[in-house]
């Protein structure tokens, strides 16, 4: 044979050695990776940085101000650890390999200070800087003239309600005292047919809300239970209390009289239809009693009532009008305008109105949409009460408020509009829920009914008995005896415990914090209807609370609570309960638990209370 030449041996032999080098080298490289492993982060140019600016809130963010080493007005912050923040290092912090923060860390390498703005959003808490002055900056709430500011930590800013006795179904809704419904940015204007609010809340346009009227009406009905008597100022009643009318026009003229059809004393007017020649109390110069109350009798479409309300701070009047019209809400320039509808013509109509709503959803229709320009109850006063056209009133008097006025308006309303068939207020509205089947217009919800019937319980007690009150408090019984899928409310869980829908969805959704309401209104029939009623509220009531006791531990997370059971009905990830919501969860069980002793109520209510100061389960 004939021998290789002796370079391709040597070549040969090269060629192994250099494979078993690098396979050497792989080997080396590959086990200093797996030993360091835990070490290892992304590049930055792969993580996101954080924009505070994007979530700070309020003065939270003096904290990060401060770590920035801006000046406090004493030359520099110290610690109680005796070193000057100003002195800290910059350093970049990367969150969960998700996130790059500015952070600031210590000489000696003993702490890093990273900006509450990240943190606030991060683990969803709140904070801000308290003023010296405040009770809060010291633990023992005894402040003094040498107490400094302090960065106040909170977990949840929502408030618990401790109850301060049992739940009298006569009494108090809940803490609801403490509601203002008529506020809302999603409440465009309270109905000067009606004297309800016309919600926003799933449609711009405006509607009826059946579960925000009742809210309404029991947020004022517990005021008159909470709040001192109102002041009230008395403009004009014929008989006592006379006014000094002014008459421009030789056309405007104003009677008193006895009219025999009305059985009352009234004022009869007659004007032209221009302001000019409208008659009008002026100088009134009233502030802070701002609700107004009158009755009134409209005979022809150019009559009207217009108020003259001035801001004291800018000097801007606006012109108040309730007419007689098919009409809500409109605004043209400074002028006003609510209609009374065309059925007010040649009818008394009671007439209250909180003018500093009035006024503040008029310039909310007609300012900015993202940020409405908002008016304080204290700037406005009234000059001038004028009247327009043809017609009569008497009783016109300014107050504090006159709750019980909007309570009773809420509750007609309720009562004249209940779907006579399946007992139920209909939402006329669609409602979408995400990963449900859409609920269409005309659905019921159990929360409305539920605050409906407690709203016409307490109507049919304080007005001594008028069964109008009672038969729609009854009739809203029928929506529990049917199921969702039929146009009721009513839900079966794992085929064993019934539940009362707020929203009635295909899966069943079982929202608690609606729930629980919707027991609220069958406990209050149920003490104080006639037997034949109260019977059949107390079955529905108890039928509930078993299913309550059976299933609140499947909304409890460890650190919070679930708002509804979408994770068993659609299998997917739980749905949070905001704080609010949590807190609204950790009320009801309180108020529960006066009137049911179970240990569980109780126990799971301070369970409760305790993840809203940062309590957590215990881990494995």
């Amino acid at each position: 044979m004939k021998r290789e030449p002796f370079v391709f041996v040597i070549m040969r032999l090269n060629l192994k050695a250099v494979l078993l080098f690098l396979t050497v080298i792989v080997m080396i490289i590959t086990s200093a990776v797996y030993m360091r492993c835990v070490e290892f982060t992304f590049p930055q140019d792969l993580v996101k940085r954080w924009d505070r600016r994007l979530y700070a809130v309020g003065n939270a963010d003096l904290l990060h101000d401060q770590l920035d080493g801006s000046d406090d007005g004493r030359g520099g912050i110290a610690t109680n650890d005796g070193f000057n923040l100003q002195e800290l290092q910059d350093i970049e912090c990367i969150i969960n390999q998700e996130y790059t923060v500015h952070c600031k860390r210590d000489g000696d390498n003993r702490e890093v200070y990273v900006p509450f703005s990240f943190l606030r959003h991060y683990f969803d808490i709140s904070g801000a800087m308290s003023s010296p002055a405040s009770p809060l900056t010291t633990i023992d709430g005894n402040s003094n003239s040498q107490a400094q500011s302090k960065f106040l930590w909170m977990h949840s800013t929502a408030k618990i309600n401790v109850p301060k006795g049992k739940y009298d179904a006569r009494g108090v809704f809940m803490y609801f005292e403490n509601y203002n419904v008529e506020i809302r940015d999603r409440v465009k204007c309270i109905s000067a047919v009606d004297g309800v609010p016309v919600s926003t809340q799933w449609e711009k346009k405006g509607y009826f809300y059946p579960t925000q009227i009742a809210q309404f009406a029991l947020s004022h009905y517990s005021k008159n239970l909470t709040e001192p008597e109102p002041r009230i100022r008395m403009l004009e009643n014929v008989d006592s209390v006379q006014a000094n009318w002014l008459l421009p026009s030789k056309i405007s003229n104003l009677t008193r009289i006895w009219h025999p059809k009305f059985n009352s004393s009234v004022i009869q007017y007659e004007t032209a239809s221009d302001f000019d020649s409208a008659i009008a109390l002026k100088e009134i110069d009233q502030t802070l009693d701002l609700v107004l109350s009158a009755d009134l009798l409209l005979v022809t479409n150019s009559s009207s009532l217009m108020i003259t309300v001035e801001n004291r701070e800018t000097k801007h009047t606006y012109r108040v009008h309730y007419v007689p019209v098919d009409l809500l809400l409109s605004v043209q320039d400074e002028n006003i305008y609510y209609g009374l509808g065309l059925q007010a013509l040649n009818k008394w109509h009671h007439l209250t109105r909180d003018l500093h709503i009035d006024v503040q959803k008029g310039m909310a229709l007609d300012g900015p949409k993202k940020s409405p320009i908002r008016v304080k109850r204290t700037d406005l006063r009234i000059l001038a009460v004028s009247f327009l056209g043809v017609g009569f009133f008497d009783n016109i008097s300014l107050s504090t408020y006159d709750h019980m006025a909007n309570f009773y308006d809420a509750a007609e309303w309720l009562v004249n509009n209940q779907d006579q068939n399946t007992g139920g207020w209909p939402n006329p509205v669609r409602r979408s829920l995400n990963g449900f089947a859409e609920l269409k217009a005309g659905w019921l919800s159990a929360m409305g009914q539920g605050h409906a019937i407690s709203v016409l319980a307490r109507a049919y007690w304080k007005s001594g008995g008028d069964k109008r009150y009672l038969k729609a408090a009854a009739l809203g019984l029928k929506p529990y005896r049917v199921f969702s899928k039929g146009g009721g409310v009513l839900a079966r869980f794992m085929d064993k415990y019934f539940w009362y829908e707020e929203y009635p969805t295909t899966p069943a959704s079982f929202v608690l914090n609606g729930f629980i309401y919707s027991l609220l209104g069958l406990y209050d029939l149920n003490s104080t209807a006639p037997s034949f009623i109260a019977n059949e509220a107390g079955q529905f009531f108890q039928q509930g609370m078993i299913s309550l006791k059976n299933m609140l531990l499947l909304f409890d997370t460890g650190s919070g609570t679930s708002y509804d059971l979408r994770h068993l009905s659609l299998g997917v990830a739980p749905n949070l309960a905001r704080w609010d919501y949590h807190a609204t969860h950790v009320n009801q069980l309180l108020l529960l638990a006066t009137i049911d002793n179970d240990p569980l109520i109780s126990r799971t209510a301070e369970r409760w209370k305790g993840y809203m100061f940062g309590k957590r389960a215990k881990h494995n």
